[in-house]
């Protein structure tokens, strides 16, 4: 299992002068670390809109950055936001084949279907957009490696165009697909490309069902999209590794794990109440998006109950505690999100344990999440140095 990076570029508040500027000279930095400690992919997310949260708005821009300042690391976009009024198929395949040629050949494409504020921000048809992104998984690679390209479905037309310029990879970059649901790791399968994966505090074993879905999707592949099938499974999870419990404790990973999710459905505009109740039945909460009242209701108000039972599951008695602008403690956060399976946080040993975990249920990549919340940057790259040398050599061998 090859370790990677996945990154929001994102930092929580308190925000201090100037500390865009200095969050993307801490995000270079810590690819640089991330290239000397022998991770393989740095993925880059997108997403618009969205303060706080994220800060990769140009994701493509950023991966360049990152690919002129280290050697080996390749570099991912995971994923890019697919519906053809936020990314139109044509400019993708012209970055990516540009970001390529600058990387000397280490680009991989992911695509995604996104979802709820991005979808309102630029008017996409909800309707389409899987639709969409099917097209554009099955337009790219075919504009990178024919001599002319022409396409003419319902949802998109161009005449016969030489696409240039063509990427350094032959045939072409890997191709990846992002998913949350079954339908959507049934459908990377049957594409024939890889498959990105979130777990967000659902458990290691509901990744396993998903994964299950990817292979059954594999099996039925006829066609795949691109030349060169990549039948590769990566997962995120949020991701510290440290000296000791008590050190991760003081770094507040925990802690930020928590924020992130608690972040999260403003992002995704999705009620609090939808996006717990899927944690609760140990699923990923980003199949919310799926559940969630159209967006004119969204707008309505959230009527989420803040109040507490007796029976609540410890996560989300500290997820209601922070929606109500409550204190919560890196000391209590840890203590809950410690026996998370899926969440990789501690000392070496407790994160090696953790890892296996993935290992096991058949993930090729495991998608480190570790600049994210109010994780001090020194922890960061401390994280990053210490998977490099205690955990990153004991999978590749395993």
């Amino acid at each position: 299992m090859k370790f990677d990076i996945f990154c929001e570029v994102q930092r929580a508040k308190p925000f201090t002068p100037g500390f865009e500027r200095q969050l993307l000279a801490d995000t270079i930095e810590e690819a640089r670390a991330a290239d000397r400690a022998g991770f393989d992919v740095w993925w880059q997310v997108e997403h618009h809109g969205a303060p706080e949260f994220s800060y990769s708005a140009a994701p493509e821009v950023i991966l360049t950055a990152i690919a002129l300042n280290t050697q080996r690391l390749r570099v991912g976009h995971a994923g890019v936001l697919a519906p053809f009024r936020i990314n139109g198929p044509l400019r993708v395949a012209e970055r990516a084949a540009t970001l390529d040629i600058l990387s000397n050949g280490r680009f991989e494409l992911g695509l995604a279907k996104t979802g709820g504020k991005e979808w309102e921000t630029f008017g996409v048809n909800p309707q389409t957009a899987r639709e969409e992104l099917r097209e554009a998984l099955q337009m790219i690679p075919q504009m990178w490696t024919q001599e002319t390209f022409q396409w003419n479905s319902d949802l998109f037309q161009m005449p016969a165009r030489e696409v240039v310029p063509r990427p350094l990879q032959k045939p072409h970059p890997r191709l990846w697909q992002t998913a949350s649901s079954a339908d959507s790791f049934r459908m990377a399968g049957e594409l024939g490309i890889g498959v990105l994966g979130t777990t967000l505090l659902s458990p290691v074993s509901f990744m396993r069902t998903m994964l299950e879905e990817y292979e059954k999707g594999l099996a039925a592949c006829s066609t795949p999209m691109g030349l060169v099938p990549n039948r590769q499974k990566g997962i995120f999870t949020f991701v510290h590794v440290a000296e000791s419990r008590k050190a991760a404790i003081e770094a507040g990973a925990a802690w930020s794990a928590l924020w992130y999710v608690h972040s999260a459905p403003i992002v995704f505009n999705v009620p609090r109440s939808i996006w717990w109740d899927q944690i609760r039945a140990g699923l990923n909460p980003h199949l919310a998006r799926n559940l969630a009242p159209d967006i004119d209701a969204l707008k309505n108000g959230d009527p989420t109950d803040l109040e507490i039972s007796a029976d609540e599951l410890p996560v989300i008695v500290l997820l209601k505690r922070m929606a109500r602008g409550d204190d919560v403690s890196k000391e209590e956060a840890h203590e809950v999100l410690e026996h998370l399976d899926s969440v990789i946080i501690g000392d070496v040993d407790h994160c090696r344990a953790k890892a296996a975990k993935y290992q096991a249920i058949g993930a090729d990549r495991l998608m480190c999440l570790m600049q994210f919340g109010r994780i001090p940057h020194e922890a960061v790259l401390n994280s990053l140095r210490l998977a490099g040398e205690m955990l990153i050599p004991e999978f590749a061998d395993a």
